[in-house]
């Protein structure tokens, strides 16, 4: 149960009302926003890992607003259906809690994508981040990290990895962990990680990068091999496995994130008031721990700390996709 807000949080949030109130606005003031319930959208479906993250924030981000927060799963495309529909709102009282593939790869491996996530999407939070695990079969050779990248290298691309699916930050890490390394091996697309992982175990492909919490429970039960991890340094996450950065895969590092995002159209004042509250709800004891028991680690930024590492992961994201020509088309 989360728990009531602090009076430092009521205050905060106060204080952003009377002060945006007084700022021109292009729908209604921020101080009789909202004035009805609150959509939050997700492009996933029920039980996936941004719906749990909805939902988690759902409840207390409605009961500091005094409206309800409605989540709604519009599935399809990769998340990328339900990012259309917040990017084409128009009543005010639609947001999206969006992967940064929604955020960043969307136009970069498609330019048909229907919306333009820098044009038509407004940052308010980066909510979590986590790194992924370098996860391989048990039959690829080497007792050590720098042992495994030597085999892979000198195997080529007569090695393979899964992701699940092109385009995917699973995708896209792992090409650029492939000019990092100086390894080759052939992607192979699967629908989803569950199959990702049957395909490890079954020793159809060699490696993968999958999520820490998937990762680390079949490497308890021995049915895979961790690597390493894609974070600079070791996370709390699975703070038992090393970063690749340990085993010398220099200037590499490949995060999934979530974040909440509003249409364009928004007006600041109501941004400014949902970044401070998303912010303080993400950094509360209840929501941090539940995220954290997801496998998410806390970020909790303003809209200009989201929109930032927009940039940043566009840059790094675009120049992979550009350099290895990946294209969902």
């Amino acid at each position: 149960m989360i728990s009531t807000p602090s009076r430092r949080t009521v205050l905060t949030w106060a204080a952003a009302v009377t002060g945006a109130a007084a700022m021109p606005t292009q729908a209604a003031g921020p101080a009789a926003w909202p004035s009805r319930p609150v959509k939050l959208v997700v492009g996933f479906p029920g039980g996936s890992s941004p719906d749990l993250v909805a939902r988690t924030l759902a409840e207390p981000l409605a009961k500091l607003l005094g409206q309800p927060v409605v989540v709604e799963n519009k599935v399809g495309a990769g998340g990328n259906i339900g990012a259309d529909a917040v990017a084409r709102a128009t009543d005010d009282h639609t947001l999206g809690l969006m992967i940064n593939g929604n955020m960043t790869i969307a136009k970069l491996i498609n330019p048909k994508t229907s919306y333009d996530p820098l044009k038509d999407l407004q940052p308010v939070s980066l909510i979590a981040t986590a790194p992924l695990v370098l996860a391989a079969s048990i039959h690829t050779p080497g007792h050590t990290a720098a042992e495994f990248f030597a085999a892979a290298r000198a195997s080529g691309d007569q090695w393979s990895y899964g992701s699940p699916g092109i385009g995917t930050v699973a995708h896209i890490g792992m090409e650029l962990l492939k000019a990092r390394a100086g390894i080759a091996p052939v992607h192979v697309p699967y629908p989803g990680n569950p199959q990702v992982i049957n395909a490890i175990i079954g020793g159809q492909i060699q490696m993968a990068l999958l999520p820490p919490a998937m990762a680390a429970a079949q490497a308890r039960a021995g049915k895979l091999r961790v690597i390493g991890v894609t974070s600079t340094s070791r996370s709390t996450l699975v703070p038992e496995y090393p970063s690749l950065a340990e085993a010398g895969i220099a200037n590499y590092q490949m995060e999934i994130w979530n974040a909440v995002a509003a249409p364009r159209s928004l007006p600041q004042p109501v941004v400014r008031r949902l970044e401070t509250l998303l912010s303080e709800i993400a950094r509360s004891p209840d929501v941090r721990a539940k995220l954290f028991a997801q496998g998410w680690q806390i970020a909790g930024t303003s809209s200009e700390g989201l929109a930032n590492r927009i940039r940043t992961d566009v840059k790094v994201m675009g120049d992979i996709i550009r350099s290895q020509n990946i294209s969902a088309q």
